[in-house]
């Protein structure tokens, strides 16, 4: 149901899983393994995997605190994505990459909830994408010392609110890592029932 023409194909978009965006994120371990999960599905139902990758002045580029988590390593032959703004799309190649993989419905997963994933997933809705949350594949750090909600009601909330997002011509979905179905063109990135 994307709005963007010719474009009937479906990404999993992995979202800066780097070491310093990761060291203190709220049950990493958990995220991470069902981001692996995502992957491997993905490439075992050759499903492109599209990973961005953040660069600002705590993650320069090269840095160890810049790399993807080693659990995570991106084949040869995946798109990389260097961003340096919150939104993936926001002066990056993803658009080009995703047109020439016509690609219209997106399963997006990584850090942080309340920064990056955010700005992605409504950034991508905006342009016409079909956009899949993946429920618990998406974690942030703890902000409370800042005025920020609890990190595992950050994460709450961007699935409850995204479960209700709407726009003409598209669909939102937010769903588990087990319910993620990247065949079924017709409706969100849900298993069907």
């Amino acid at each position: 149901m994307t709005t963007l023409d010719q474009r009937p194909n479906t990404a999993l978009l992995v979202v800066d899983v780097q070491n310093g965006v990761l060291a203190g994120a709220y049950d990493r371990e958990s995220v991470v393994a069902n981001i692996g999960t995502l992957v491997a599905k993905a490439r075992e139902e050759d499903v492109p995997v599209v990973w961005v990758q953040h660069s600002s002045e705590e993650l320069p580029p090269g840095s160890e605190q810049w790399r993807i988590v080693p659990e995570l390593v991106p084949d040869a032959v995946e798109p990389l994505v260097a961003k340096e703004h919150g939104d993936s799309f926001e002066a990056t190649v993803l658009e080009e990459v995703l047109a020439g993989l016509r690609v219209g419905r997106l399963v997006v997963v990584g850090a942080q909830t309340d920064a990056c994933v955010r700005s992605t997933v409504h950034g991508a809705f905006v342009r016409g994408y079909d956009t899949t949350l993946v429920s618990d594949a998406h974690t942030t750090e703890d902000l409370s010392e800042w005025g920020a909600p609890p990190p595992a009601q950050v994460v709450a909330h961007t699935n409850l609110y995204w479960s209700f997002q709407t726009a003409p011509g598209r669909t939102a979905a937010a769903v588990p890592t087990g319910e993620v179905d990247f065949a079924d063109r017709g409706r969100p990135a849900a298993a069907s029932r």
